[in-house]
């Protein structure tokens, strides 16, 4: 296949997992609306394409994007275990090869040899298909854009800070990384605490592995995307950054279109917590919402129903259905029904952008956080995994526009603690007043004169020249 001078063809692979790919997936529509005459191939399993493609007019998607299955790794009739990680190890061994079938779907469909791949990080086979083919490899980070450096320094972390089961080290400050002087070794990711030497089976290490592989990959990428805003990041990381990557670029919070679009009509809300919400008093309600991924066990669920009764603030609750029959204290439903709302899933960019949320209880994922700063909401953090404990660092002591719970974990008590300082005490009055200085700070870095239009403009033109 050849291309006209003026066509291009650019192969997305996304990280079917989580909610990585909803991020990739804005990304490519803003580049096929400003580059129309190339060809946007997205490639995913039929499970993480199906929910972007089904409704393609939920999200506008233009004529010259479109979606491409591979298969996801799990061999026919294999029974999977429960621990999720196993998805992950199957889909990367799949390989390169799994990653060339999507290429050549899309090349064949599209009758244009591809000519550029943007692939999420965590896909490092797409590497080796962009050699194979001799075209630009770009690498696309979703996760908060500071734990990148995580994996450019793993051996040196290990070196210093990894003892005998941990002992002691987790309140250790990572003043050796440039610009991540505030991080402790407790909002590492495990996998970069450990190499997996010690688990029983290969596949469990294979996504360490991978991780552990980043600082060689990254540096062979035409240019690494942040989805985040530099104005929010240290001027040092920075720096680093751009010494061992050949073009770093920021393109903001693209689980978001910003800036933020008006609330619609409360009535429009089939979910009904829109209408709820106009009824309560203004920063009052706590908002409380684990993402899609996370399960808390069963006694932390126990424990947030304890605080919120106690705590007489009104909440809105998204909870899984599972837990809501078999999480909850006995009765919880019926005697806080008139000051509580619990629903299996909330609008939450627009929940969090009614005046009446005073707070948000998240563990900590990328979408959630970005979604709290750009309306403004202060947060109370319970990191569980990945970047969520770094994330959790920053709401608390970079940004300073929330707590993390006490100990780690939720407790009745803690979480009452939290509750009161975030919404009835003179700190929490000044975390919410930082929080709108920030939000400010993404408002103007997502307007036409920030870093983040500057840089997806260099984007398209890197794509259009490939």
């Amino acid at each position: 296949m050849t291309n006209s001078p003026e066509k291009k063809h650019v192969a997305v692979f996304t990280f079917p997992f989580g909610s990585h790919s909803v991020p990739l997936f804005n990304l490519v529509l803003k580049l096929a609306r400003a580059s129309p005459n190339s060809q946007f191939s997205f490639i995913g399993t039929e499970q993480s394409n199906k929910p972007l493609f089904s409704t393609p007019h939920k999200y506008n998607i233009p004529d010259n994007v479109k979606s491409y299955c591979v298969g996801d790794g799990v061999p026919k009739g294999h029974v999977l275990c429960t621990n999720p990680v196993e998805k992950v190890n199957l889909f990367l061994q799949a390989g390169s090869e799994n990653m060339q079938k999507g290429i050549d779907l899309a090349v064949e469909r599209t009758k244009e040899r591809v000519t550029c791949i943007i692939a999420d990080a965590f896909v490092t086979p797409s590497l080796i298909v962009a050699q194979t083919l001799n075209v630009p490899w770009i690498a696309f980070w979703p996760a908060l854009s500071c734990s990148l450096s995580t994996h450019f320094y793993t051996d040196l972390i290990r070196q210093k800070c990894v003892t005998k089961n941990n002992a002691g080290s987790g309140d250790r400050a990572l003043d050796f990384l440039p610009g991540l002087s505030k991080m402790r070794v407790e909002d590492l990711a495990d996998d970069v605490l450990n190499n997996g030497s010690d688990e029983k089976e290969e596949e469990e290490t294979l996504f360490s592995k991978t991780l552990a592989s980043l600082g060689r990959v990254m540096p062979q990428a035409k240019a690494v995307v942040f989805n985040f805003f530099e104005e929010l990041d240290d001027p040092l990381f920075i720096e680093d950054m751009r010494s061992k990557l050949q073009c770093v670029l920021y393109v903001g919070f693209l689980s978001l279109s910003l800036p933020l679009l008006p609330l619609p009509p409360s009535d429009t809300d089939e979910t009904g917590c829109l209408s709820w919400l106009d009824k309560q008093k203004g920063k009052s309600v706590v908002y409380v919402s684990f993402g899609t991924v996370v399960t808390p066990p069963k006694h932390e669920v126990m424990a947030v129903a304890e605080a919120l009764e106690e705590s007489g603030f009104p909440f809105l609750w998204s909870l899984k259905d599972h837990l809501i029959k078999g999480s909850l204290p006995n009765g919880f439903l019926e005697r806080t029904n008139g000051r509580g709302k619990i629903v299996p899933w909330a609008p939450q960019a627009q929940v969090l952008g009614h005046g009446s949320v005073g707070v948000f209880v998240t563990h900590c994922g990328g979408n959630s956080v970005f979604e709290s700063i750009s309306n403004g909401v202060p947060m109370i953090g319970r990191p569980f995994f990945g970047d969520q404990g770094m994330s959790g660092r920053i709401i608390e002591d970079v940004l300073e526009i929330g707590v993390r719970v006490e100990g780690g974990v939720f407790t009745k008590s803690g979480l009452l603690k939290s509750f009161n300082l975030v919404l009835v005490g003179d700190e929490g009055k000044r975390m919410r007043e930082k929080a709108l200085e920030v939000k400010k700070i993404v408002v103007d870095a997502a307007g036409p004169r920030g870093k983040a239009a500057q840089d997806l403009k260099a984007l398209v033109e890197l794509v259009s020249s490939s």
